[in-house]
C-alpha cells in the first residue's frame, strides 16, 4: 500500500492569500496532487472532484457558468471550503461523503458511510436492455438503491426487487427510493442474495455485488476503505456473493430470463470456472466490458 502523504504545512499556509473561487480551485488541484488522494469514487480527475466540491461547499450550482470562478470568497465562505479541503485531503473522507450525494448521469442520490458510493457500468447499459414492460426485475446487493431505481425508471410499467443482507444499507435505498417517489414499484428486500426473497421469476436479474478478493483489501486507497467492507471483499478470490448469485438465479429467472453481473477485474476468473454458462461481456464506452450477460437457460 503506498505511504499516506498530507500536504505539508506550508502548502496549508497558502491558502491565507487566495481570493477568488478560480484561485481556491487552483490551489485545492495542487493539494489533491501533493496528497496522493484516491480519485474514482465521483471523479476521475482532481479538476472536476475539487470543483464539485467547492461549488456544493459554497452552496452554488453545479452548472455555474465560468464566470463564478471570479467570485471574491467572504471570511467565513473561506473557512468553510478550508476545513472541506482538509477532511478530503488529510482525513481522506471520500467527496461523496462529505455532500452525502451521488450522482449517476442526471440522477442524484443520498449516500453516507452505510452504503458504497454509486459508481457503475450499469448507468450506460440499462437503457439498453430490452423493455420487460409489466415484468419483474431485481437488483442484487443494492447498496444505495440506485440501480434498482434507474431499472424503475427504465421500466416503468416494472415492480424491482432492491435486495441487500446489510439493514443498514436498506435505510439508505429507502431514502432514495421516496426522493424517486418509486415506493410501489420498488420493493425493499433484506437477503443473502435470494436467501429471504419470496419465490418470484424475474425478467430481469442484476447485481454489481461485492468482488474485491479479501486479500487486497488492506491494499486500497484510503477512501475506498472508509466504505462498507461489506460492500467490497468478495472473499477469498472474490467470487463469493457471484457463486451464490448464480446457484440461485437458476430457480428465479423466467425460461426466457436473464443475468447480468458486474464484477470488476475477474473476467478472466469467471470465465475459467463458468465457462459452460457462456457468459457475454457487454460492450462499455471505456472498453473495460467488465459487466457479463447470462441466460436463464444456461444456467
Amino acid at each position: 500500500m503506498a505511504a499516506r502523504r498530507k500536504p505539508d504545512h506550508d502548502a496549508w499556509a497558502e491558502a491565507a492569500a487566495l481570493v477568488s473561487l478560480g484561485e481556491w480551485l487552483h490551489f485545492a488541484e495542487a493539494l489533491y496532487a501533493r496528497s496522493g488522494a484516491a480519485l474514482g469514487q465521483m471523479a476521475t480527475n482532481a479538476h472536476d472532484e475539487a470543483l464539485y466540491l467547492l461549488l456544493r461547499t459554497l452552496g452554488l450550482p453545479l452548472e455555474s457558468p465560468a464566470s463564478v470562478l471570479d467570485r471574491v470568497l467572504a471570511a467565513g465562505e473561506r473557512k468553510r471550503v478550508l476545513d472541506v479541503l482538509r477532511r478530503r485531503l488529510v482525513d481522506r473522507v471520500p467527496a461523496a461523503y462529505l455532500t452525502q450525494e451521488a450522482w449517476l448521469g442526471d440522477h442524484r442520490f443520498y449516500v453516507d458511510e452505510r452504503v458504497l458510493i454509486p459508481r457503475s457500468y450499469f448507468l450506460e447499459l440499462i437503457p439498453q436492455l430490452d423493455d420487460i414492460g409489466a415484468g419483474q426485475a431485481a437488483d442484487v446487493c443494492t447498496g444505495s438503491g440506485c440501480l434498482a431505481i434507474l431499472l424503475a425508471l427504465r421500466f416503468p410499467r416494472a415492480a424491482v426487487d432492491a435486495v441487500d443482507i446489510s439493514a443498514d444499507a436498506l435505510d439508505v435505498a429507502r431514502i432514495n427510493v421516496r426522493a424517486h417517489h418509486l415506493t410501489r414499484r420498488v420493493r425493499l428486500r433484506r437477503s443473502d442474495v435470494f436467501d429471504a426473497v419470496p419465490p418470484v421469476a424475474y425478467d430481469l436479474i442484476l447485481s454489481n455485488p461485492p468482488y474485491e478478493p479479501s486479500a487486497l483489501m488492506k491494499g486500497l486507497p484510503a477512501e475506498f476503505r472508509r466504505e462498507p467492507r461489506l460492500a467490497l471483499d468478495g472473499g477469498k478470490d472474490g467470487l463469493d456473493v457471484i457463486r451464490k448469485l448464480l446457484r440461485q438465479a437458476r430457480e428465479r429467472l423466467k425460461p426466457e430470463g436473464r443475468l447480468l453481473i458486474e464484477v470488476g477485474g475477474l473476467q478472466a476468473a469467471l470465465e475459467r470456472e463458468f465457462k459452460s454458462l457462456r457468459p457475454r461481456w457487454l460492450q462499455t464506452a471505456d472498453g473495460s466490458n467488465c459487466v457479463c450477460e447470462i441466460r436463464a437457460e444456461r444456467l
